[in-house]
């Protein structure tokens, strides 16, 4: 007979979506939370790993920050380099702007964090199909037979989830990236590439510590168009912005690459007995592709909807309701700005206002709009 696991709540995913939904139940009172993934931590995921300002501040309230920070490299400055080739450098000082953990860090220590709160979870669990009836999701059942049946059932399987979520329109950006030691780089400062060859996205150097830097580009396939030949075009990139600095690092292992869902509207993420969060949401920005931030806020934000209607006694319908209208609160004009900073940078603009930032006030502008995407 296959293993049978009873939860209140059972979610789908342990990347920072699942962990931060199944960490927040337990600030709120629910301890019987069932939270599955097909890998064991700490494990591997390609990500560029740059965690912004309000992600800080979820993982704050978490209560994660300090295990967080002590395991990140910290990012106070940023240099930016435009399509028409005019070169940016602002520094926040002393401040703190952004920090660098490795996926395979930050992922663990949310997951840590889960556990303190009472979470059970199951790792090598490959979820197939969701438990449904009399109209309600009530849990999900593994490729090899395992149940897990639960009340409430959250999705936070990622792009490639397939399992809980509606079928939705959804737009794709690819990424690739490598990782080196011994690059010469500007300690504590990210770098941001916008290059005509992969507009309108962008490349990056990310260091994730004194030695080693994250290298990469995020890039679309247009529609109707074949596909880009992702090695040609990193290799291109390396070899106009980083040729010099390369020839004397050493690359670590292969160049690795993935893709990001995207979406500009945010709808079906809930139905009788189901939230959906994160990327499987489609909740990843569309200029920036970041998803760490809106991932862990969105988990946040159902794992509230699951206390209001299974401790508080709100009607669920209503609950679930609010938990959208936030999200579309918290994502939608940074998304539709994401969507008007696509378009600018295929203009002179972004070269206009690096041009004019040598103002300080048009510098501090700029600056906020950027924080504000």
């Amino acid at each position: 007979m296959s293993e049978r696991y009873d939860a209140d709540v059972a979610i789908i995913g342990a990347g920072p979506a699942g962990t931060a939904a199944a960490a927040h139940l337990g600030q709120l009172g629910i301890d019987r939370v069932v939270l599955v993934d097909r890998h064991d931590f700490p494990r591997h995921k390609t990500c560029g790993s740059g965690i912004s300002p309000r992600g800080i501040d979820v993982l704050k309230e978490l209560g994660v920050w300090e295990a967080v920070s002590a395991e990140s490299y910290r990012i106070n400055a940023l240099r930016l380099v435009t399509p028409g080739g005019r070169e940016s450098f602002q520094s926040a000082g002393d401040a703190l702007e952004a920090v660098i953990c490795q996926r395979r860090t930050l992922d663990h220590l949310l997951l840590k964090r889960a556990l303190e709160g009472g979470t059970t979870f199951l790792p090598y669990f490959h979820a197939d199909h969701l438990i449904e009836a009399n109209g309600r999701v009530r849990g999900f059942v593994a490729r090899d037979g395992r149940e897990v049946r639960a009340r409430y059932t959250m999705v936070a399987g990622g792009t490639h989830c397939t399992v809980g979520v509606s079928n939705r329109p959804r737009k794709m950006i690819q990424a690739i990236m490598g990782w080196w030691r011994g690059v010469d780089f500007r300690p504590h400062t990210v770098e941001m590439i916008f290059d005509r060859m992969i507009a309108p996205y962008y490349g990056w150097l990310f260091p994730e510590s004194d030695e080693v830097v994250n290298i990469g580009i995020t890039y679309e396939d247009p529609e109707g168009a074949p596909r880009h030949k992702a090695r040609d075009l990193f290799q291109a990139f390396l070899d106009k912005h980083y040729g010099d600095r390369l020839q004397g690092g050493e690359q670590i292992g292969r160049w690795k690459g993935h893709p990001i869902a995207y979406s500009y509207r945010i709808d079906n993420v809930t139905s009788p007995g189901r939230i959906v969060i994160g990327e499987s949401a489609l909740l990843t920005h569309p200029a920036t592709a970041e998803g760490i931030y809106q991932g862990m806020r969105s988990g946040m934000l159902g794992a509230e909807a699951v206390k209001a209607t299974m401790l508080d006694g709100e009607d669920e319908a209503k609950a679930f309701a609010r938990y959208e209208q936030r999200i579309k609160r918290a994502f939608l004009l940074s998304f539709w700005g994401g969507a008007l900073f696509r378009k600018v940078v295929k203009t002179p603009a972004l070269d206009w206002l690096v041009a004019a930032s040598e103002q300080p006030i048009v510098a501090s502008v700029s600056a906020k709009l950027m924080a504000l995407m």
